[in-house]
């Protein structure tokens, strides 16, 4: 029994550790991926999101083959192993990562993308007329608004890495330690007709599983409810005219009205009007 729960206990820390290493390389690689397809005028843009979610729909087989000749000896992956006197990334953690970005890339950029589309125009057009450059707008207005995106893109993307079988087995085997991770033991489990264990294995997924569903109805409704930014439009009492504001949360409202942009996170003020004069309080900024 001692053994068991050591085996259970690699296996997790195993797909732990994968699930991690894939979300972050997902965030850092998808985030570019998923701004250029939300911002991109190019008409082959769809090609390239077509590409992206074919995983969405390719037999985990079929992707999984072809990973396998890309990583092995005869592919750029073999060339890249030898750089360090290996001979291929296929069997090795490396390639376990390797083929989970890929796999699960769809289910990070594509929330992502969404986010960053939703958002709109106007808060990078408001950001510009304070000569904000783009890279500040990024970071200091795309980002905060898009921290839905990024969170549900996050959980989904570690979930998904999780719950692989297919793409983990063909180009990682059965190896304790290096590529068995949960669903390669359950399936290992039940070919050695170990059905107490694969049954303890399978309902700790189960759990797991229930728990990011859970997790991501009551954010979602918790999103919808009280929203990321909440927005109200005034007149400006004044002069008639229609101000723009936008405004971290907790920042006193200026005077004489106007629309607010208003966030729970971050997101320093990047306000402008679109028609007359900003609040002297404020046109400094």
């Amino acid at each position: 029994m001692d053994q068991l729960w050591l085996d259970i206990w690699v296996a997790t820390r195993l797909t732990l550790k994968l699930a991690s290493v894939t979300t972050i390389t997902l965030l850092v690689v998808g985030t570019p991926l998923a701004w250029w397809l939300a911002r991109s005028r190019a008409r082959w843009k769809e090609v390239v999101a077509a590409i992206v979610a074919m995983p969405l729909v390719l037999p985990p087989t079929v992707l999984g083959f072809y990973l396998l000749i890309a990583l092995g000896p005869g592919g750029p992956g073999g060339a890249l192993a030898s750089l360090w006197g290996a001979r291929t990334l296929a069997f090795s953690f490396e390639g376990l990562v390797i083929g989970s970005v890929i796999y699960s890339l769809p289910f990070v950029v594509q929330p992502i993308r969404n986010a960053f589309e939703v958002m709109g125009e106007r808060p990078l057009e408001v950001a510009a007329t304070l000569r904000a450059s783009p890279r500040r707008a990024f970071w200091t207005v795309a980002v905060p608004l898009a921290r839905p995106g990024f969170l549900t893109g996050a959980v989904l993307g570690f979930a998904h890495t999780v719950g692989e079988f297919g793409i983990v087995l063909m180009i990682g085997g059965n190896i304790p330690g290096t590529t068995k991770v949960l669903s390669v033991a359950i399936y290992d489990y039940v070919e050695t007709a170990r059905w107490q264990e694969a049954g303890m294995v399978a309902a700790g997924m189960v759990v797991f599983a229930f728990v990011v569903v859970l997790s991501m109805m009551l954010l979602e409704k918790r999103m919808a409810r009280v929203g990321t930014w909440n927005r109200e439009v005034r007149p400006a009492s004044e002069t008639g005219k229609w101000d723009q504001q936008v405004r971290p949360a907790g920042e006193p409202r200026c005077g004489g009205g106007g629309w607010f942009l208003q966030g729970t996170g971050s997101a320093p003020f990047v306000g402008a009007q679109a028609m007359g004069t900003a609040p002297a309080s404020h046109s400094g900024r």
